[in-house]
């Protein structure tokens, strides 16, 4: 099975992110990523055998005893580069414990075989993928003229385990496991 850690967002947070890309949507003929599937990925494992799942849950238990960490979704932009996108994402602003918790999922994850990302860890929102070059003249003017790209703050309190199962329409996840931050 396919799985990744992510944070999940609240209601409001996905109620504004919703509210652009309905407004977005008909400028630009891309694949836009299905509200429900929007979270902030910490680690993408990849494929991971079923009758190993305990040990992966294992891990990220003792990754717990943490502070919840503030997040700010705000700004837009493009992946690699506005010339010739593949991802249009919104932004996320948090303190080093973000990137943190990152990295000792990283190290705990590691330990069990699960390879290591080479990128830095570069916090956001995936609102779409680009997957052939199209023309982004009007989304790029839309974006340009938006009176805000605040899309709202919340305390991060939890992490989870998601399961990816690929579908011909999109990608669905399942929660798999759920880990509450308990402060030290």
């Amino acid at each position: 099975m396919r799985l990744f850690v992510a944070i999940d967002l609240p209601k409001e947070i996905i109620g504004a992110l919703e509210r652009l890309v309905n407004r977005l949507r008909p400028l630009a003929r891309i694949t836009w990523t299905r509200p429900d599937n929007w979270h902030l990925t910490t680690k993408f494992i990849g494929e991971w055998p079923d009758g190993r799942v305990g040990e992966v849950e294992t891990a990220l238990r003792a990754l717990s005893g943490r502070e919840p960490i503030a997040i700010q979704v705000r700004g837009l932009g493009f992946f690699p580069g506005a010339r010739a996108p593949r991802v249009f994402w919104a932004g996320v602003e948090a303190p080093e414990s973000l990137a943190v918790l990152a990295r000792d999922t990283e190290k705990a994850l590691a330990r069990l075989g699960v390879e290591q990302e080479r990128r830095p860890f570069s916090p956001h929102l995936t609102l779409a993928r680009i997957k052939e070059p199209t023309p982004l003249d009007a989304l790029h003017q839309a974006i340009g003229k938006l009176p805000s790209a605040e899309f709202g703050a919340f305390a991060a309190d939890r992490f989870c385990l998601y399961r990816s199962a690929l579908q011909p329409g999109g990608a669905v996840y399942s929660r798999l496991a759920e880990f509450r931050f308990t402060q030290p």
